[in-house]
């Protein structure tokens, strides 16, 4: 019996050990609330920057957040501290896109952009693509008469 008694204390002993280490995990969780405030801090950064930002300017950060994301959070951090301090004045100026993709590129972040060029077709705007591959088809009908 003895020996079953020892097992048995032993047991209890490693369950306690475990419900001890759970407790203070826990606790060192609700008492460190600092990872949410800087997703608050970072959100509230961000939403700071977006009011400010200009034609394109939201599609040059989005950009650049998904390029470059830690190096854009520390852009964003500075440029709403800017705003914050009155450095940028949310009423006269704005960034717009290109500006804010001078930004990034002076610091070293070549955030690529979508392009699409667009001209003018009978009387439509089609993309440079289009028309060149609506052209080479239809000259293809066009002779189609001087088989080889």
């Amino acid at each position: 019996m003895s020996e079953e008694d020892s097992e048995l204390e032993r047991l209890k002993a490693k369950r306690l050990a475990e419900m001890q280490k759970n407790i203070s995990i826990k606790q060192e969780v609700e008492s460190d609330p600092e990872p949410e405030k800087e997703k608050i801090s970072e959100t509230s950064s961000r939403d700071s920057l977006v009011e400010v930002l200009g034609f394109r300017g939201l599609e040059v950060l989005e950009n650049a957040e998904s390029q470059f994301p830690s190096e854009t959070k520390m852009i964003i951090e500075k440029l709403s501290e800017l705003i914050k301090t009155g450095e940028i004045n949310k009423t006269n100026e704005s960034l717009d896109g290109g500006r804010l993709l001078a930004l990034f590129r002076t610091v070293g972040l070549n955030v690529r952009m979508n392009t699409k060029i667009n001209v003018e077709q009978d009387g439509k705007f089609v993309s440079l693509s289009d028309k060149f591959g609506n052209k080479s088809s239809s000259d293809d009908d066009d002779n189609g008469d001087d088989e080889r």
